[in-house]
Protein backbone atom coordinates (compact mmCIF):
# COMPACT_ATOMS: atom_id res chain seq x y z
CA UNK A 1 0.00 0.00 0.00
CA UNK A 2 1.11 3.60 -0.77
CA UNK A 3 1.18 5.94 1.93
CA UNK A 4 -1.53 7.72 0.96
CA UNK A 5 -3.91 4.33 1.02
CA UNK A 6 -2.80 3.69 4.85
CA UNK A 7 -5.38 5.17 7.81
CA UNK A 8 -3.40 7.97 9.50
CA UNK A 9 -3.89 7.25 13.32
CA UNK A 10 -2.96 9.54 16.21
CA UNK A 11 -2.70 8.03 19.36
CA UNK A 12 -3.90 9.88 22.27
CA UNK A 13 -2.73 8.19 25.85
CA UNK A 14 0.17 5.95 23.92
CA UNK A 15 1.73 5.27 26.69
CA UNK A 16 -1.48 3.07 28.85
CA UNK A 17 -3.34 -0.08 28.25
CA UNK A 18 -4.51 0.60 24.79
CA UNK A 19 -2.51 2.78 23.42
CA UNK A 20 0.63 -0.01 24.15
CA UNK A 21 -1.59 -2.69 22.13
CA UNK A 22 -2.49 -0.22 19.77
CA UNK A 23 1.12 0.05 18.76
CA UNK A 24 1.73 -3.04 18.43
CA UNK A 25 -1.74 -3.98 16.55
CA UNK A 26 -0.27 -1.17 13.97
CA UNK A 27 2.82 -2.81 14.19
CA UNK A 28 1.70 -5.89 12.98
CA UNK A 29 -0.66 -4.20 10.06
CA UNK A 30 2.17 -1.84 8.86
CA UNK A 31 0.92 -1.99 5.39
CA UNK A 32 -2.21 -0.55 6.53
CA UNK A 33 -1.91 1.83 9.46
CA UNK A 34 0.65 5.09 9.99
CA UNK A 35 1.19 6.92 13.32
CA UNK A 36 0.76 10.26 13.00
CA UNK A 37 0.53 11.43 16.83
CA UNK A 38 1.69 10.03 19.92
CA UNK A 39 0.82 11.48 23.35
CA UNK A 40 1.45 10.73 27.07
CA UNK A 41 0.62 12.38 30.49
CA UNK A 42 3.74 12.08 32.19
CA UNK A 43 5.26 9.07 31.34
CA UNK A 44 8.03 10.71 29.02
CA UNK A 45 10.37 7.94 29.17
CA UNK A 46 8.04 5.54 27.55
CA UNK A 47 6.61 8.44 25.05
CA UNK A 48 10.20 9.08 23.94
CA UNK A 49 10.88 5.49 23.35
CA UNK A 50 7.91 4.80 21.70
CA UNK A 51 8.58 7.77 19.12
CA UNK A 52 12.26 6.64 18.17
CA UNK A 53 10.56 3.33 16.62
CA UNK A 54 6.86 4.66 15.01
CA UNK A 55 8.83 7.92 14.11
CA UNK A 56 5.39 10.05 14.57
CA UNK A 57 4.88 13.74 12.72
CA UNK A 58 4.44 14.98 16.45
CA UNK A 59 4.49 14.33 20.00
CA UNK A 60 2.37 15.98 23.39
CA UNK A 61 3.72 15.46 26.43
CA UNK A 62 0.53 16.42 28.80
CA UNK A 63 3.32 17.04 32.30
CA UNK A 64 4.92 20.52 30.76
CA UNK A 65 8.00 19.82 33.14
CA UNK A 66 9.29 17.23 30.87
CA UNK A 67 8.62 19.16 27.67
CA UNK A 68 12.41 20.00 27.31
CA UNK A 69 13.77 16.23 28.34
CA UNK A 70 11.30 14.98 25.59
CA UNK A 71 11.96 17.70 22.82
CA UNK A 72 15.72 16.76 23.63
CA UNK A 73 15.88 13.18 23.01
CA UNK A 74 13.73 13.43 19.91
CA UNK A 75 15.64 16.33 18.23
CA UNK A 76 17.85 14.90 16.11
CA UNK A 77 14.52 11.99 14.81
CA UNK A 78 13.25 15.39 13.04
CA UNK A 79 9.75 14.86 15.54
CA UNK A 80 7.69 18.54 16.75
CA UNK A 81 6.95 18.24 20.16
CA UNK A 82 4.33 19.94 22.32
CA UNK A 83 3.08 20.10 25.96
CA UNK A 84 0.06 20.92 27.59
CA UNK A 85 -3.15 20.09 27.85
CA UNK A 86 -4.16 23.40 25.24
CA UNK A 87 -1.24 21.58 22.48
CA UNK A 88 -3.11 18.06 23.58
CA UNK A 89 -6.32 19.51 21.74
CA UNK A 90 -4.57 21.05 19.20
CA UNK A 91 -2.45 18.16 17.59
CA UNK A 92 -5.72 16.23 16.78
CA UNK A 93 -6.88 18.82 14.08
CA UNK A 94 -3.67 17.87 12.13
CA UNK A 95 -4.87 17.70 8.04
CA UNK A 96 -2.62 14.35 7.95
CA UNK A 97 -4.93 12.65 10.92
CA UNK A 98 -7.58 10.20 9.48
CA UNK A 99 -8.52 8.95 13.23
CA UNK A 100 -7.91 9.32 16.90
CA UNK A 101 -7.75 6.77 19.31
CA UNK A 102 -8.59 8.80 22.41
CA UNK A 103 -7.17 5.96 24.65
CA UNK A 104 -7.00 8.83 28.08
CA UNK A 105 -7.76 7.78 31.05
CA UNK A 106 -10.64 9.51 32.59
CA UNK A 107 -12.05 13.14 32.19
CA UNK A 108 -8.73 14.44 30.17
CA UNK A 109 -9.85 12.61 27.35
CA UNK A 110 -13.37 14.91 26.91
CA UNK A 111 -12.09 18.19 25.64
CA UNK A 112 -9.11 16.43 23.00
CA UNK A 113 -11.98 14.43 21.41
CA UNK A 114 -14.59 17.04 21.15
CA UNK A 115 -11.48 19.05 19.19
CA UNK A 116 -10.87 15.87 16.97
CA UNK A 117 -14.65 15.76 16.18
CA UNK A 118 -14.53 19.44 15.63
CA UNK A 119 -11.58 19.10 13.20
CA UNK A 120 -14.20 16.31 11.70
CA UNK A 121 -11.92 13.35 12.62
CA UNK A 122 -13.91 10.17 12.96
CA UNK A 123 -12.67 8.27 16.51
CA UNK A 124 -12.00 5.25 17.50
CA UNK A 125 -13.06 5.30 21.42
CA UNK A 126 -11.37 3.70 24.55
CA UNK A 127 -12.18 6.25 26.58
CA UNK A 128 -16.14 5.89 27.64
CA UNK A 129 -15.82 8.84 30.31
CA UNK A 130 -16.24 10.98 27.28
CA UNK A 131 -19.52 10.02 26.77
CA UNK A 132 -20.18 9.59 30.41
CA UNK A 133 -19.84 13.22 31.14
CA UNK A 134 -21.34 14.37 27.47
CA UNK A 135 -22.91 11.85 25.83
CA UNK A 136 -26.10 13.96 24.56
CA UNK A 137 -22.88 17.13 23.53
CA UNK A 138 -20.60 14.92 21.89
CA UNK A 139 -23.29 12.57 20.02
CA UNK A 140 -24.26 15.58 18.46
CA UNK A 141 -21.36 17.10 17.50
CA UNK A 142 -20.46 13.90 15.89
CA UNK A 143 -23.58 13.70 13.85
CA UNK A 144 -23.17 17.50 13.22
CA UNK A 145 -19.64 16.97 11.57
CA UNK A 146 -20.52 13.53 9.69
CA UNK A 147 -17.87 11.86 12.19
CA UNK A 148 -18.14 8.21 13.23
CA UNK A 149 -17.67 6.90 16.59
CA UNK A 150 -16.16 3.55 16.57
CA UNK A 151 -15.93 1.93 20.15
CA UNK A 152 -13.22 0.24 21.11
CA UNK A 153 -14.24 -1.04 24.25
CA UNK A 154 -14.51 -4.78 23.91
CA UNK A 155 -18.63 -4.60 25.14
CA UNK A 156 -19.55 -1.82 23.03
CA UNK A 157 -17.14 -3.65 19.96
CA UNK A 158 -19.27 -6.64 20.32
CA UNK A 159 -22.71 -4.32 20.47
CA UNK A 160 -21.17 -2.55 17.69
CA UNK A 161 -20.21 -6.26 15.68
CA UNK A 162 -23.27 -7.27 16.09
CA UNK A 163 -25.17 -4.81 14.41
CA UNK A 164 -23.29 -4.56 11.40
CA UNK A 165 -26.30 -5.26 8.56
CA UNK A 166 -28.56 -5.10 11.26
CA UNK A 167 -29.08 -1.20 11.55
CA UNK A 168 -32.47 -0.75 9.65
CA UNK A 169 -33.46 -3.27 12.54
CA UNK A 170 -34.41 -2.10 15.84
CA UNK A 171 -33.12 -3.30 19.04
CA UNK A 172 -35.29 -4.65 21.76
CA UNK A 173 -32.20 -4.76 24.55
CA UNK A 174 -28.68 -5.51 24.60
CA UNK A 175 -27.07 -7.37 27.40
CA UNK A 176 -23.68 -5.90 28.44
CA UNK A 177 -21.32 -9.14 30.40
CA UNK A 178 -19.13 -8.14 33.12
CA UNK A 179 -16.35 -10.54 34.52
CA UNK A 180 -18.05 -9.94 38.17
CA UNK A 181 -14.32 -9.01 38.59
CA UNK A 182 -12.04 -10.44 41.10
CA UNK A 183 -14.35 -10.04 44.06
CA UNK A 184 -17.46 -11.71 42.53
CA UNK A 185 -19.57 -13.55 45.05
CA UNK A 186 -18.00 -11.62 48.03
CA UNK A 187 -20.21 -10.32 50.84
CA UNK A 188 -19.77 -7.05 52.15
CA UNK A 189 -18.37 -7.96 55.77
CA UNK A 190 -15.64 -9.79 53.46
CA UNK A 191 -15.39 -6.26 51.14
CA UNK A 192 -14.52 -4.21 53.88
CA UNK A 193 -11.16 -5.95 54.43
CA UNK A 194 -10.46 -5.81 50.56
CA UNK A 195 -6.72 -4.57 50.05
CA UNK A 196 -5.38 -2.32 47.31
CA UNK A 197 -3.30 -5.38 46.13
CA UNK A 198 -6.59 -7.52 46.01
CA UNK A 199 -8.34 -5.46 43.90
CA UNK A 200 -5.77 -4.77 41.34
CA UNK A 201 -5.70 -8.62 40.29
CA UNK A 202 -8.25 -8.61 37.48
CA UNK A 203 -9.15 -12.66 36.83
CA UNK A 204 -9.30 -12.26 32.71
CA UNK A 205 -8.00 -9.05 31.91
CA UNK A 206 -4.86 -6.67 31.97
CA UNK A 207 -5.32 -3.27 32.37
CA UNK A 208 -4.38 0.07 34.11
CA UNK A 209 -5.19 0.47 37.35
CA UNK A 210 -7.98 3.11 37.59
CA UNK A 211 -10.23 0.59 35.17
CA UNK A 212 -8.73 -2.50 37.09
CA UNK A 213 -10.55 -0.68 40.48
CA UNK A 214 -13.33 0.31 38.35
CA UNK A 215 -13.76 -3.33 37.52
CA UNK A 216 -13.23 -4.73 40.72
CA UNK A 217 -16.29 -2.47 41.94
CA UNK A 218 -18.37 -2.51 39.12
CA UNK A 219 -18.03 0.85 38.09
CA UNK A 220 -16.85 -0.07 34.79
CA UNK A 221 -19.34 -1.30 33.98
CA UNK A 222 -21.83 1.41 35.11
CA UNK A 223 -20.02 3.83 32.73
CA UNK A 224 -20.08 1.18 30.18
CA UNK A 225 -23.96 0.99 30.33
CA UNK A 226 -24.13 5.22 30.26
CA UNK A 227 -21.99 5.05 27.40
CA UNK A 228 -23.52 1.94 25.31
CA UNK A 229 -26.79 4.49 25.99
CA UNK A 230 -25.36 7.04 23.86
CA UNK A 231 -23.50 4.65 21.39
CA UNK A 232 -26.62 3.13 20.01
CA UNK A 233 -28.79 5.56 20.53
CA UNK A 234 -31.08 3.27 23.61
CA UNK A 235 -33.83 4.05 26.62
CA UNK A 236 -32.35 3.10 30.09
CA UNK A 237 -34.66 -0.14 30.26
CA UNK A 238 -33.16 -1.16 27.15
CA UNK A 239 -29.74 -1.97 29.05
CA UNK A 240 -29.16 -5.34 31.11
CA UNK A 241 -26.02 -6.27 33.07
CA UNK A 242 -25.43 -9.70 33.28
CA UNK A 243 -22.13 -11.56 34.66
CA UNK A 244 -19.88 -13.96 32.72
CA UNK A 245 -17.19 -14.79 34.61
CA UNK A 246 -15.62 -16.73 31.71
CA UNK A 247 -15.65 -13.36 29.84
CA UNK A 248 -15.99 -15.13 26.44
CA UNK A 249 -19.34 -13.45 25.22
CA UNK A 250 -18.63 -10.36 25.07
CA UNK A 251 -21.86 -8.63 24.94
CA UNK A 252 -25.10 -9.34 23.47
CA UNK A 253 -28.17 -7.92 21.08
CA UNK A 254 -31.42 -8.67 21.27
CA UNK A 255 -34.05 -7.99 18.41
CA UNK A 256 -37.72 -7.19 18.01
CA UNK A 257 -37.95 -10.91 16.61
CA UNK A 258 -36.95 -12.04 20.03
CA UNK A 259 -33.40 -13.26 18.25
CA UNK A 260 -30.26 -12.74 19.79
CA UNK A 261 -26.57 -11.81 18.06
CA UNK A 262 -23.66 -12.14 20.41
CA UNK A 263 -19.47 -11.68 19.66
CA UNK A 264 -17.49 -14.23 21.21
CA UNK A 265 -13.64 -14.83 21.75
CA UNK A 266 -10.82 -14.95 23.82
CA UNK A 267 -10.43 -11.39 26.30
CA UNK A 268 -7.92 -9.72 24.26
CA UNK A 269 -8.10 -6.03 23.60
CA UNK A 270 -6.20 -5.89 20.71
CA UNK A 271 -9.02 -7.59 18.04
CA UNK A 272 -11.33 -4.61 19.57
CA UNK A 273 -8.95 -1.89 18.95
CA UNK A 274 -8.25 -3.36 15.22
CA UNK A 275 -11.60 -3.81 14.39
CA UNK A 276 -12.22 0.25 15.40
CA UNK A 277 -9.32 1.35 13.65
CA UNK A 278 -9.61 -0.73 10.55
CA UNK A 279 -13.31 -0.99 10.47
CA UNK A 280 -15.20 -1.70 7.63
CA UNK A 281 -11.98 -4.24 7.37
CA UNK A 282 -11.49 -7.35 9.40
CA UNK A 283 -8.12 -7.93 9.09
CA UNK A 284 -6.16 -11.36 9.06
CA UNK A 285 -3.95 -11.85 12.38
CA UNK A 286 -2.59 -14.19 14.62
CA UNK A 287 -4.27 -13.35 17.97
CA UNK A 288 -4.68 -16.71 20.02
CA UNK A 289 -8.18 -18.16 18.38
CA UNK A 290 -10.82 -19.50 20.70
CA UNK A 291 -11.58 -23.34 21.20
CA UNK A 292 -15.32 -24.10 22.56
CA UNK A 293 -13.55 -27.57 23.95
CA UNK A 294 -11.34 -25.61 26.18
CA UNK A 295 -14.64 -23.81 27.56
CA UNK A 296 -16.81 -26.76 28.06
CA UNK A 297 -19.09 -24.02 30.78
CA UNK A 298 -20.17 -20.86 30.27
CA UNK A 299 -22.26 -19.59 32.48
CA UNK A 300 -24.30 -16.46 33.68
CA UNK A 301 -25.54 -15.05 36.89
CA UNK A 302 -27.26 -11.72 38.20
CA UNK A 303 -25.14 -8.49 38.96
CA UNK A 304 -25.07 -8.18 42.74
CA UNK A 305 -26.21 -4.35 42.75
CA UNK A 306 -26.66 -4.26 46.31
CA UNK A 307 -23.29 -5.46 47.02
CA UNK A 308 -21.71 -3.73 44.54
CA UNK A 309 -23.45 -0.45 44.68
CA UNK A 310 -21.34 1.27 42.08
CA UNK A 311 -23.53 -0.45 39.49
CA UNK A 312 -26.98 1.14 40.94
CA UNK A 313 -25.73 4.35 41.45
CA UNK A 314 -24.63 4.50 37.57
CA UNK A 315 -28.21 3.32 36.20
CA UNK A 316 -29.66 5.92 38.77
CA UNK A 317 -27.43 8.46 37.39
CA UNK A 318 -28.43 6.88 33.69
CA UNK A 319 -32.08 7.84 34.40
CA UNK A 320 -31.79 10.49 35.82
CA UNK A 321 -29.47 12.56 33.19
CA UNK A 322 -28.43 16.12 32.87
CA UNK A 323 -25.36 16.43 34.77
CA UNK A 324 -25.96 13.32 37.22
CA UNK A 325 -23.25 10.80 35.04
CA UNK A 326 -20.82 13.88 35.28
CA UNK A 327 -21.13 13.87 39.29
CA UNK A 328 -21.19 10.10 38.95
CA UNK A 329 -17.81 9.96 37.42
CA UNK A 330 -15.51 12.70 38.70
CA UNK A 331 -17.07 11.39 42.15
CA UNK A 332 -15.58 7.76 41.01
CA UNK A 333 -11.78 9.36 39.88
CA UNK A 334 -11.76 11.28 43.00
CA UNK A 335 -12.63 8.03 45.09
CA UNK A 336 -10.92 5.67 43.52
CA UNK A 337 -7.52 7.78 43.63
CA UNK A 338 -8.31 7.60 47.33
CA UNK A 339 -8.44 4.19 47.22
CA UNK A 340 -5.21 3.55 45.16
CA UNK A 341 -3.86 6.00 47.82
CA UNK A 342 -5.21 3.54 50.47
CA UNK A 343 -6.76 6.50 52.25
CA UNK A 344 -9.99 4.65 52.08
CA UNK A 345 -11.47 1.31 51.96
CA UNK A 346 -13.13 -0.41 48.84
CA UNK A 347 -17.12 0.16 50.01
CA UNK A 348 -16.21 3.81 51.25
CA UNK A 349 -15.79 4.54 47.45
CA UNK A 350 -19.27 4.02 47.04
CA UNK A 351 -20.47 6.18 49.97
CA UNK A 352 -18.53 8.96 48.51
CA UNK A 353 -19.94 8.61 44.82
CA UNK A 354 -23.62 8.59 46.40
CA UNK A 355 -22.91 11.82 48.85
CA UNK A 356 -21.58 13.51 45.54
CA UNK A 357 -24.71 12.83 43.73
CA UNK A 358 -26.75 14.15 46.32
CA UNK A 359 -24.59 17.44 47.31
CA UNK A 360 -23.85 18.66 43.63
CA UNK A 361 -26.65 20.61 42.13
CA UNK A 362 -28.41 18.97 39.15
CA UNK A 363 -28.79 20.64 35.77
CA UNK A 364 -31.13 18.79 34.05
CA UNK A 365 -29.74 20.49 30.21
CA UNK A 366 -25.99 21.47 31.26
CA UNK A 367 -24.18 22.97 28.52
CA UNK A 368 -20.09 21.98 28.29
CA UNK A 369 -19.39 25.02 30.33
CA UNK A 370 -21.66 23.86 33.30
CA UNK A 371 -19.83 19.78 32.49
CA UNK A 372 -16.92 21.33 33.26
CA UNK A 373 -18.22 23.42 36.47
CA UNK A 374 -20.25 20.87 37.75
CA UNK A 375 -16.82 17.88 37.21
CA UNK A 376 -15.02 20.74 39.27
CA UNK A 377 -17.32 21.35 41.77
CA UNK A 378 -18.04 17.61 42.41
CA UNK A 379 -13.76 16.92 42.82
CA UNK A 380 -14.05 19.59 46.25
CA UNK A 381 -17.26 18.06 47.15
CA UNK A 382 -15.32 14.92 47.36
CA UNK A 383 -12.22 16.07 48.29
CA UNK A 384 -14.13 17.57 51.62
CA UNK A 385 -16.08 14.95 52.38
CA UNK A 386 -12.38 12.88 52.57
CA UNK A 387 -11.32 15.43 54.49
Amino acid sequence: MTDESKKHVAILGSTGSIGTQALEVMSEQADRFVVEVLTAHSNSELLIEQALAYRPNAVVIGDEGKFEAVRDALWDAGIKVYAGAEALEQVVEMEEIDVVLTALVGYAGLKPTLAAIHAGKHIALANKETLVVAGELVTKLAREKGVNIYPVDSEHSAIFQCLVGEFHNPIEKIVLTASGGPFRGKSTTELKAVTKAQALKHPNWEMGAKITIDSASLMNKGLEVIEAKWLFGLRPDQIEVIVHPQSIVHSLVQFEDGSMKAQMGLPDMKLPIQYALAYPTRLQNDFPRFNFLDYPQLTFEQADTRTFRNLQLAFDAMEKGGNMPCILNAANEVAVAAFLKEEIGFLAMSDLVEHCMNTVPFIAKPKLEELIESDEQTRLVAEEYLG
